[in-house]
């Protein structure tokens, strides 16, 4: 069982997310915003974070950056539906372990989330 932090802008989103990797047994917690983000970090400290790329006010990068200079090590999924190179490029020089486009396939996202937290 891992602790999994879902930040979405998107309820929908998040509230999919959480049912799905409840399901799984995981511990969840979701935030509609970085700066709601940050702060779950710190307490509830997660294993992995599955984040929106746009998000208004502190978006997907900002909140990144925030997240590396606490923790180098957590594992951070990034979602878009925004296919900005230069983003992506500097999402990647954070440590992302990867991509996933928006709308995604919950089945291919689950299988990823479950091949990551092997390695974890």
């Amino acid at each position: 069982m891992a602790k999994i932090l879902i930040v979405d802008d998107q309820l929908g989103v998040r509230r999919l997310l959480f049912e799905t990797f409840r399901e799984d047994q995981h511990e969840v917690e979701m935030a509609a915003n970085g700066v709601e983000a940050l702060r779950l970090f710190e307490s509830f400290g997660p294993d992995l974070i599955l984040m929106d790329m746009k998000m208004p006010g502190m978006n997907g990068l900002e909140t990144l950056e925030r997240i590396r200079a606490l923790n180098r090590q957590v594992g951070v999924i990034m979602m878009t539906a925004y296919g900005d190179i230069q983003n992506m490029e500097q999402a990647k020089d954070l440590g992302i372990l990867c991509y996933m486009g928006k709308p995604f396939d919950l089945f291919e996202l689950r299988e990823r989330v479950r091949g990551i937290l092997k390695t974890i």
